[in-house]
């Protein structure tokens, strides 16, 4: 018996054009008033964009005088360098345990929930913003530059270590304390030999991102290199700030390499 083949009803597209037409005309006026009431008067500039680039990208060649602040330069980068790395020498210590906290597979829900609520809330904050606090704080130079890089660095690397213990093999720390092991032997010998390779390598890149952070600090007062930029750009020396932006481009080009090459072989 040949039954009847029913096809669904055809969707009534009558509303949706009528809402899509509304809109479209709602935001076809809104961005007329916009171009209509709206000043778009260009100030012109004493000197050319091309005239600007110029003295950035080629002129700091030419200069003898912008050449000779090359050693000067290198030694505020090698700064910004010492904070990034005094700062992350701390945050990689003290998110382990933060991390351990957020870990589900370690602590259980609520204070899994506890530590991700304090990762979130050190990571919801720019490490420029920290900088300021500190600088506010203990002064200017480059030990607030060190305080905001670490604890923003916290709030990072103790997410992603905690992503890396929940994902470890548990069987080998079940089968630890069943042999007799205690609760420090099984973190001993079942969990830190599964997460360290992975932590370290997580700390080197996040090195990487220090070092830009702190280059960018300061700005604000928090050491390194970023005061000497501020002030060139401040004073329109074009030529200084293109000497400094190629020892930057030339330092976290070098760190970037080195970097690569160590997580290579630590994963």
């Amino acid at each position: 018996m040949n039954e009847e083949v029913k096809f669904p009803p055809k969707p009534n597209r009558t509303k949706f054009k009528i809402k899509l037409g509304i809109t479209a005309a709602i935001l076809a006026f809104l961005y007329t008033i916009a171009f209509v009431f709206t000043g778009f008067e260009v100030r012109p500039s004493a000197s050319s964009a091309w005239h600007t680039l110029e003295r950035i990208f080629i002129s700091p060649f030419f200069d003898a005088d912008v050449r000779a602040k090359f050693p000067e330069l290198v030694g505020y980068m090698l700064e910004t360098i010492a904070i990034a790395y005094a700062g992350l020498a701390v945050a990689s210590i003290l998110a382990i345990p933060v991390g351990f906290l957020a870990a589900r597979n370690m602590t259980g829900g609520r204070l899994s929930y506890v530590g991700k609520a304090i990762l979130n809330a050190i990571r919801a904050i720019p490490e420029l913003i920290f900088a300021i606090i500190f600088v506010a704080a203990v002064g200017i130079g480059p030990y607030a530059g060190v305080l905001a890089i670490s604890i923003n660095s916290i709030g990072m690397l103790g997410k992603l270590y905690a992503e890396v213990i929940e994902t470890i093999d548990m069987s080998k720390v079940e089968a630890i304390k069943a042999s007799g092991g205690n609760r420090v032997q099984a973190m001993w010998y079942g969990v830190l030999p599964q997460v360290v390779p992975e932590f370290s390598s997580y700390a080197i890149y996040r090195f990487e991102i220090d070092v830009r952070a702190s280059t960018v600090l300061g700005i604000v007062g928090a050491g390194g290199i970023g005061f000497p930029l501020l002030l060139a750009t401040q004073q329109r020396n074009w030529e200084d700030v293109g000497m400094i932006l190629y020892v930057v481009v030339i330092f976290v080009t070098l760190i970037d390499i080195l970097s690569g090459k160590i997580r290579k072989k630590l994963v």
